[in-house]
């Protein structure tokens, strides 16, 4: 199981929006690894998600939810196998049924990623999530000093 904790941004009924706080790759390079230089050229729009609770919850309050690892499994094998194996797949048939030349060979791995791209595409649209609850934390009451403390 996949654990986090999200941050509830906003609500409509017991419909709310979750967000989740983004954490660095790793704090030991001080900004120059690969994934450091991503985050700053692709931006960091934080992004939500809606999930429907049981009960009403309040803006700013913290949500734990965990996420079964088979389900990560599926989605990656969709969408990162069935186009590479579509273009191969019809690359070869490209040349080995039809012994075409090699510009009509790429022309058919290319339609094969497309095709792979739809079906992947189709087949995580239709991949259903298990989300669970694990906790719902309550809200906490920020501290503040009190004269004569």
């Amino acid at each position: 199981m996949i654990e986090q904790t999200l941050t509830v941004v906003s609500t409509k009924g017991r419909l709310a929006h979750l967000q989740a706080e983004q954490q660095q790759a790793c704090e030991g390079c001080n900004g120059r690894c690969g994934s450091q230089v991503f985050a700053k050229l692709f931006g960091t729009a934080k992004k939500t998600f809606p999930y429907q609770f049981d009960k009403q919850l309040s803006v700013g309050q913290k949500v734990t939810l965990a996420l079964d690892d088979s389900h990560m499994v599926k989605h990656a094998f969709a969408v990162y196998m069935l186009p590479l194996l579509a273009s191969f797949s019809f690359a070869l048939i490209a040349v080995g049924v039809f012994a075409v030349s090699e510009g009509w060979q790429i022309l058919a791995a290319v339609l094969g990623g497309v095709i792979g791209f739809l079906i992947a595409k189709s087949r995580v649209k239709s991949l259903k999530h298990s989300i669970k609850v694990i906790k719902i934390h309550p809200i906490s009451l920020p501290l503040t000093q009190i004269d004569g403390d």
